[in-house]
């Protein structure tokens, strides 16, 4: 069958969740508890271990199906308006949001702060100050276009996770 993107990435969280799920049965059925003089056969959970074993096999081999081919899509598939692949665009985003979030808090700072004291209490009657060493103008100028680029990006990205298709035997 051919999905986009994003409905394969939704199929392996629920196989995920599946997985999950039976192991927390498994966990809770492969070992029980019966008190002395009580019938054990009475109190004992359902439970296979060779069908267990073979469903988590199951779907260990269905994740690493769709991950193999999320990863191979986001190999091949180049997003046109940064020249990039989408595994590269996925390392690309990071470090936009990275540099954004440095940039916000150069921003947002005044061109001179006072020091504040350790613990709350002054020592000493000098009052120290923090100048920033660079323009703040120009920060918030290299923020605004960093946010811009991130957002397109992300935008990019999921354009391409809704529409591109891949192929999964499943």
């Amino acid at each position: 069958m051919r999905y986009t993107s994003a409905e394969a990435a939704k199929l392996l969280r629920k196989l995920n969740e599946e997985r999950d799920a039976l192991e927390v049965k498994e966990r809770q059925s492969r070992v029980f508890c019966a008190a002395v003089g009580e019938d054990v056969e009475s109190v004992r959970p359902d439970y296979d271990y060779k069908a267990m074993q073979e469903r988590l096999n199951s779907l260990d081999e269905q994740i690493r199906h769709v991950k193999h081919r999320i990863s191979v899509f986001n190999l091949e598939h180049v997003v046109p308006e940064f020249s990039m692949s989408i595994d590269q665009l996925l390392v690309y985003i990071p470090q936009l949001t990275r540099r954004k979030q440095k940039l916000y808090g150069m921003q947002s700072r005044l061109p001179k702060q006072r020091e504040a004291a350790s613990g709350g209490i002054r020592v000493t009657s000098v009052i120290d100050y923090n100048y920033a060493n660079y323009d703040i103008e120009a920060v918030r100028a290299d923020y605004e276009k960093t946010a811009d680029e991130l957002a397109r990006a992300q935008t990019a990205l999921d354009v391409m996770n809704n529409t591109e298709l891949l192929e999964l035997d499943i």
